[in-house]
């Protein structure tokens, strides 16, 4: 167990005494945060929170452990500090694990060209996990999906990215053209897990189902072997992935919005949120929210309105 992680979720709930509340300000659900701070409860043997009612108090147990929690983590996040400025100054960047690898090349070898002083170091983590980690220090900026519910952090502008079908070559949908999302009905979806990406997993089924698209299960991950195999089909920007065709979606009805998030806007923060702009949309052919085409719904014959 990461010690150190979940006595920062607990200092948390306990200045917060709502699991829900704190939860939100951690950037996470709350049935995870309830299952580590019960994990931490069992680690140290004792019981941290009264739960009855609609309540949540801390216990003596609690109240004493609070000075420590708090300057246990404090203490470490001061251990990285330190590392940090003795290793050379470093800016550690959250970005999505399906995030194209030329597209982080381009972030890191752009990051090194305009700041030589500082090191890049990106982690591949999804947004849920960024909104974490920014709230507890362990990153420094991330490029997160939204929605995103996320209080107390700045973001970058707003980027979208539409989104085409990824298929299998032998597919007969890969003969055609342009597609529309029913035209996919029955198919199985591989999306990115929910527990990771909440508001971008619940907003794209929503969409789907609005033009009559029900995947017949969701599989949850960031590999496309489902897909190559021709069990599967992956929402994604135009590709060319050997054994697979990609094919846009008549009305760009799906459609990712991604921007920057910090805690603290630092110099290097502002150059990497401006390089990320850039490279976003000359590597992954994003564009501003204000100049992308309105997703409309085009209705197949027979589609209720």
């Amino acid at each position: 167990m990461d010690l150190v992680r979940h006595l920062r979720y607990f200092t948390v709930v306990a200045e917060e005494l709502h699991f829900g509340n704190a939860a939100i300000r951690l950037g996470m659900a709350q049935p995870p945060l309830s299952q580590r701070i019960k994990r931490l409860e069992e680690e140290l043997g004792v019981r941290l929170f009264d739960r009855g009612g609609r309540q949540v108090r801390l216990t003596e147990a609690g109240r004493l452990l609070l000075g420590e929690a708090r300057e246990i983590v404090a203490r470490v996040d001061r251990l990285h500090e330190l590392a940090r400025h003795g290793a050379g100054a470093a800016l550690r960047v959250g970005v999505p694990p399906d995030l194209a690898a030329a597209v982080i090349a381009a972030l890191v070898e752009g990051f090194r060209a305009t700041n030589p002083g500082v090191r890049l170091t990106p982690a591949e983590i999804w947004t849920a996990e960024q909104a974490t980690a920014l709230a507890g220090g362990t990153i420094d900026v991330g490029l997160v999906r939204h929605p995103v519910n996320a209080p107390g952090l700045g973001f970058g502008p707003l980027l979208v990215q539409p989104q085409g079908v990824l298929l299998a070559a032998g597919d007969p949908l890969a003969r055609s053209g342009e597609l529309h999302l029913a035209d996919l009905a029955g198919r199985e979806l591989v999306m990115p897990p929910r527990e990771g990406e909440p508001g971008l997993h619940a907003e794209t089924l929503a969409e789907c189902r609005r033009h009559g698209y029900v995947p017949g299960q969701v599989h949850e991950g960031a590999g496309l072997g489902l897909v190559l195999a021709g069990m599967a089909v992956a929402f994604a920007p135009r590709a060319e992935v050997p054994g697979l065709a990609w094919r846009p979606l008549l009305g760009s009805p799906i459609a990712y919005r991604v921007s920057t998030a910090w805690r603290a806007e630092t110099a290097a923060v502002k150059d990497f949120s401006a390089l990320a702009v850039r490279t976003l949309k000359e590597r992954a052919g994003m564009t501003d929210e204000a100049a992308a085409p309105v997703r409309r719904v085009v209705r197949r014959p027979g589609m209720l309105a």
